[in-house]
């Protein structure tokens, strides 16, 4: 393996969503993941060859249900330097596989959770998806339009984010600190707190007045005009986000609007609503990317808004590489980027037979002993 994270071992109980976004940006940087799933595991086929979060991974399924099965598993983990679960509260210590066990086992082991509500707490054992736990922390009520319904985020809040991205952090932060001496823990991170975490310039903003705690009433919820995104001739959308000065005063020249003393109360909200208008006026009479001929590139601070087809075309997209093609199919492309450590193409997602033998031969499993265990049902 080549990246930043070359030499580092997770085992990833397999789950949805954030556990598997963790365990991807660990492989993609280098970190030898195997993922365990077990054989009765729900799929949904028409996923499986696409699923860009099971990428570049080694896949073995295990029996958990048997002492066999058990032991394999912390055989596997005794050669880790840690592990990523995504089940509720308890389920892994019912199983026998729970932190005091493995970190009994291996003293220096960093023990990975990711749930949507916390390991404790009145809510610790409830369902919950995304939504959910964005909505209680007040996050969702600031995403949308005054007088609609909050807007739904697609689950990057929640789920990647403050789930998948916040473990990954704190898996890195505990290995780090092993690294220095300290020893294994268990990282709890829960959806809950971290998106409410990436809310922290929000609450910045209200603790100093700034923040209005109504949706669309404040600079970056869609509530200046300055900041919003408007419909053109086309019935295609553009970008603004023009804050500060120097940005705001070429965009009015853009516009025409330079010698307008209207656009002058940039920052008085009791006139942001008729500005919003004037400017869906402007930007209606021509179409997207006749507007993107004139701002993009420009420090008026506007982007296109591209459908997820035209922005693999753009030539900024394009230049970065921002995406590539794994197996025939495009995903997004490993981040971020280290100008020493690059991380590798990654690689496709595998089925959950094929390396079963190489990954219990790199725990010093002998050939006889692997093939018991697959003639048994144990592995495989």
């Amino acid at each position: 393996m080549t990246g930043a994270l070359a030499g580092i071992r997770i085992v990833e109980f397999t789950g949805i969503g954030p556990g598997p976004f963790a365990g991807m940006m660990l492989a993609d940087h280098g970190a030898q993941v195997i993922r365990i799933v077990r054989p009765t595991t729900a799929r949904l086929p028409a996923l499986d060859r696409f699923d860009v979060l099971a990428r570049s991974r080694s896949v073995i399924a295990i029996d958990m249900k048997t002492p066999a099965g058990i032991a394999v598993v912390r055989d596997l983990c005794r050669c880790a330097h840690g592990v990523i679960e995504g089940y509720r509260p308890g389920v892994m210590e019912r199983l026998g596989l729970g932190p005091d066990i493995l970190i009994g086992d291996t003293p220096a082991l960093v023990y990975g959770r990711i749930t949507g509500w916390g390991q404790d707490g009145p809510l610790a054992q409830a369902a919950g998806h995304d939504i959910n736990y964005i909505a209680i922390n007040g996050v969702l009520h600031t995403i949308g339009r005054k007088g609609e319904r909050p807007a739904v985020p697609v689950n990057y809040v929640g789920d990647f984010g403050g789930g998948g991205m916040l473990l990954a952090f704190g898996m890195l932060a505990a290995l780090l600190a092993v690294r220095n001496g300290a020893p294994g823990q268990v990282v709890d991170a829960a959806m809950v707190d971290g998106s409410a975490l990436l809310s922290g310039m929000v609450w910045q903003m209200k603790a100093a007045g700034l923040w209005r705690d109504l949706p669309q009433s404040n600079w970056l919820d869609g509530g200046a005009h300055f900041y919003d995104s408007y419909a053109c001739a086309d019935g295609k959308f553009v970008a603004i986000g023009a804050i500060e000065a120097p940005f705001y005063a070429l965009l009015r020249e853009r516009l025409g609007l330079a010698d307008d003393p209207a656009f002058d109360a940039q920052f008085d909200p009791a006139a942001w609503d008729g500005l919003r208008d004037r400017l869906a006026a402007v930007f209606a009479t021509r179409t997207r990317d006749e507007w993107a001929a004139l701002l993009e590139g420009s420090d008026a601070c506007f982007a296109p808004v591209l459908s997820l087809g035209e922005a693999l075309a753009h030539p900024h997209i394009a230049a970065r590489g921002t995406f590539v093609e794994v197996a025939g199919h495009t995903q997004p492309a490993p981040a971020p980027r280290f100008s020493k450590t690059p991380a590798a193409t990654p690689s496709g997602a595998r089925p959950a037979g094929e390396d079963v033998r190489t990954v219990l031969a790199g725990i010093g499993y002998d050939g006889d002993r692997v093939e018991a265990l697959i003639a048994a049902r144990i592995v495989g």
